[in-house]
C-alpha cells in the first residue's frame, strides 16, 4: 500500500500538482482514520490533503482513478464497496434474462436481453446492474485486445454507441409518461434529469471499467503518462483545445486575484532601505549615546505605468487575449495600464477596458472593433511599431515599461527594429514575451533577435505559469 501511495504522490507531482512532503505525511495519516474498502472515502481523503486548487481536482481525479483501478475480484477498492458485479435477486431480474450466476449470466444473454436489462437498471436506478452491464458492455463491444495500442477513448466511443444510449433515453421518457398518466413540463424536465443523471453514471462505470483493463494490461505507470494532462496554467495558450481553452478562462480570475494580493502584499512589506543616520543617532540618546538600534528608511516603491503592444493575429491571437486580460485585472497595482493592438495596422484599444466589470467582454471589443488592417491583414511589425512611434511616442516617459507581445514572425517585412531602439531610450524598460519555444526562434521569418538587442528581456511566454511569473518581477 505504501509503495502504491508513494507512486501516487510522485505522479501527481509528474502532472504538476505541487504536493510537498508534509502533506505527503497528512494524506498518509487520513488514511489510517477511513475505512479502506469505502472507495470514495479514500479518494477524498487523498484530495483533502493533496490537492490546494479546485483548478487541479480533475487531474488528480485521473490520477487516482488510474493508481487505484483494480478489477473486480481483486480484493479491496471494490468499486463501491457493496459486491460489485452481483446480479440481483431472480425476482428482480429483467424480462427474459437467464437464471445464472453472478460469472456467466451476463455472457448467455442476446442483446435483445442485455437491452432490456439495461432499460430495467436505468429505470429502477439499480447502481449494482449497472456496473455489471458497464462490463458486459465492454466486453462485448469495445473489441479490446491486449498489447493493442490504442487510447481508450476509441473502446469508450464503440462501446456507448451500441448501447445507443440516445434511444433508451426516449425509452424511459415515454415508459415514465405511461406510468405517471400525463406529465407537467417541470415534471418531464426532472424526469428526463434524473434519467440523464443515471446514464452518465452508466458512461463512467464504462469509463471506469475500460480504464481497468488498460492498467491491467500496460501497467499503472504507462497508463498515467498516456493520461496526463497539463494543468490549466500550464496549458500552451498556442495549441490549447477547445476544452483547455474554457479551463483557461476558469482558471485566470483566481490567479489574477491571488497575483493582485501577492503583489500589494509585497508592494506593503518590501525590504528596508539605507540607513537613516539621523534617525539612528536621535534613538541612541536612549542608550547613552550607543547606536545600538539602527533605523532604515522605508523604500516606497512606485507603481510601474505598462504601455501593453500585442499582435493579434492568427495563431498568437489566444496569447494576445489572455495577456490582456491578465494585466488589465490586475490594473490597480499599475499607475496606469494602456492597450495597443496590432496587425500590419495598430490602434489603441484602453477605451475598451475602462469602466468595464467583465474584462472578457473587453477583450472581446478589441478582436471585433479594433482598427488593426492597414493593407492585407497579414503581420507587419515594422509598419506597426513605426506608426506607433509617430503617434505615440511623446507619451512613452521614464516610468514606462513597454511591453510587446508576439512571435516576431514579420512575413519577411522590413523590421525597422530602430523604432525600439528609440523607444528604448525614451522608456524604463521594454520587454518582449513570446509564445513559441525557444527552439523556434529566427527560424523562417522569425526576427526576434533583431527585436531583442533593443530590449531589457526576451522571454518565453507559453503559458499561464509563465505570465505569472513575468507580472509578478514586472511589479
Amino acid at each position: 500500500m505504501l509503495d502504491v501511495l508513494a507512486g501516487f504522490i510522485q505522479e501527481l507531482r509528474a502532472a504538476g500538482l505541487p504536493v510537498s512532503l508534509t502533506e505527503n505525511l497528512d494524506a498518509m495519516e487520513a488514511v489510517k482514520h477511513i475505512p479502506l474498502e469505502d472507495r470514495e472515502a479514500f479518494k477524498y481523503a487523498l484530495g483533502a490533503t493533496l490537492v490546494k486548487s479546485h483548478a487541479h481536482w480533475r487531474a488528480f481525479e485521473t490520477v487516482f482513478e488510474v493508481y487505484f483501478s483494480l478489477r473486480a475480484g481483486e480484493g479491496s477498492f471494490d468499486a463501491e464497496g457493496d459486491g460489485d458485479g452481483q446480479i440481483p435477486p431472480d425476482g428482480e431480474r429483467a424480462e427474459g434474462a437467464p437464471q445464472a450466476g453472478a460469472g456467466g449470466a451476463m455472457e448467455a444473454l442476446t442483446p435483445e436481453q442485455l437491452a432490456e436489462m439495461l432499460f430495467q437498471a436505468l429505470m429502477r436506478g439499480d447502481e449494482a446492474m449497472m456496473r455489471a452491464i458497464a462490463r458486459n458492455a465492454v466486453t462485448r463491444f469495445a473489441g479490446m485486445e491486449p498489447g493493442r495500442p490504442v487510447g481508450g477513448t476509441y473502446y469508450l466511443y464503440r462501446t456507448l454507441r451500441n448501447l445507443e444510449l440516445d434511444a433508451v433515453l426516449e425509452r424511459l421518457m415515454d415508459a415514465a409518461r405511461q406510468e405517471a398518466g400525463e406529465l407537467t413540463s417541470l415534471e418531464e424536465r426532472l424526469e428526463r434529469d434524473e434519467f440523464q443523471e443515471r446514464i452518465e453514471r452508466l458512461r463512467k462505470e464504462i469509463e471506469a471499467e475500460i480504464r481497468r483493463r488498460l492498467v491491467a494490461d500496460r501497467g499503472a505507470e504507462a497508463m498515467a503518462r498516456t493520461l496526463r494532462k497539463p494543468l490549466p496554467e500550464d496549458v500552451d495558450f498556442m495549441h490549447a483545445s477547445r476544452d483547455e481553452m474554457a479551463a483557461l478562462r476558469r482558471a485566470i480570475h483566481p490567479l489574477t486575484r491571488k497575483l493582485a494580493v501577492r503583489l500589494a502584499r509585497k508592494r506593503r512589506h518590501g525590504r528596508r532601505g539605507p540607513l537613516d543616520f539621523r534617525n539612528t543617532m536621535r534613538h541612541s540618546l536612549s542608550y547613552g549615546g550607543v547606536p545600538a538600534e539602527p533605523k532604515f528608511r522605508h523604500p516606497r516603491p512606485s507603481k510601474p505605468e505598462i504601455m501593453v503592444v500585442a499582435d493579434i493575429s492568427g495563431s498568437v491571437a489566444a496569447f494576445a487575449r489572455f495577456t490582456l486580460q491578465f494585466v488589465h485585472a490586475i490594473s490597480s497595482q499599475f499607475s496606469r495600464v494602456r492597450s495597443f493592438v496590432f496587425i500590419d495596422g495598430i490602434d489603441e484599444v484602453t477605451r475598451f477596458f475602462e469602466g468595464v466589470e467583465d474584462v472578457g467582454e473587453a477583450v472581446h471589443r478589441v478582436n471585433t472593433e479594433a482598427d488593426v488592417i492597414w493593407v492585407d491583414g497579414h503581420s507587419d511589425y515594422g509598419h506597426a511599431f513605426e506608426t506607433f512611434r509617430e503617434r505615440w511616442v511623446k507619451e512613452v516617459t521614464p516610468k514606462t515599461s513597454l511591453i510587446l507581445l508576439g512571435d516576431a514572425r514579420n512575413n519577411y517585412h522590413a523590421s525597422q527594429s530602430w523604432v525600439l531602439g528609440d523607444l528604448r531610450k525614451q522608456a524604463r524598460h521594454v520587454y518582449w514575451l513570446n509564445p513559441e519555444p525557444r527552439s523556434y526562434w529566427d527560424t523562417g521569418d522569425s526576427i526576434v533577435s533583431e527585436y531583442g538587442i533593443h530590449c531589457d528581456g526576451v522571454f518565453e511566454c507559453r503559458n499561464l505559469r509563465q505570465l505569472e511569473r513575468f507580472v509578478e518581477a514586472l511589479a
